[in-house]
């Protein structure tokens, strides 16, 4: 009873995937570790050859006629599997576009601060967008924007590469950043965890 329960907890997990007991087809084409096949057997007989190796009866393509199942050891196939998925999550990285908002007249110490936020946003990994809104007669002056964009860019420092130059849109002004691939502080970071 207490081997019923672990195996299903343990299909729980494997996400659909039945092993030994829970397989209900009377029939099923069995597949060995090696991936020979063993061809269409009962499947009390396909549970006996598995436990003779030791290992146990994993369906496979349920969806077949019949059922496909591997004799394997199914604790390394879940790990190796969550192992997989989890690369794949490391692998797939959600870029984000992170806006900053700033005005012509925009103060020093106001700068600073939505400079220290762009450049988190960046070493995050995420992208920046950087808008200038004019106000009233600003809009006769864009070279002044320009000019308040370039420093921003200043600011941010080796974070950072231009993905979309400075452009005038109605009466904002809007310019991209992307994270440059590995900054030169994170390869140093890197040298030393391997040194």
């Amino acid at each position: 009873m207490k081997l019923h329960t672990f195996f299903t907890e343990v299909s729980h997990i494997s996400k659909k995937s039945l092993i030994n007991e829970e397989i209900k087809a009377p029939e099923v084409r069995v597949i060995d570790a090696e991936g020979g096949q063993l061809g269409i057997m009962k499947l009390s007989d396909a549970l006996e050859a598995a436990a003779e190796r030791g290992l146990d009866l994993v369906e496979m393509a349920p969806e077949a006629v019949p059922p496909v199942c591997k004799i394997m050891d199914f604790g390394k196939y879940r790990f190796e599997k969550e192992k997989k998925e989890k690369e794949i999550k490391k692998k797939k990285q959600v870029v984000e576009i992170k806006e900053i908002q700033l005005r012509l007249r925009i103060g020093d110490h106001d700068l600073q601060t939505k400079l220290k936020a762009a450049n988190k946003f960046l070493a995050d990994g995420n992208k920046v967008k950087v808008i200038i809104k004019f106000m009233g007669r600003e809009l006769a002056r864009p070279e002044f924007g320009t000019e308040l964009l370039n420093r921003f860019l200043e600011g941010c420092g080796d974070l950072c590469a231009v993905e979309k130059q400075p452009l005038l849109d109605g009466r904002n002004m809007i310019m991209i950043l992307a994270p440059k691939k590995a900054s030169s502080a994170q390869k140093g970071k890197e040298v030393k965890n391997n040194g």
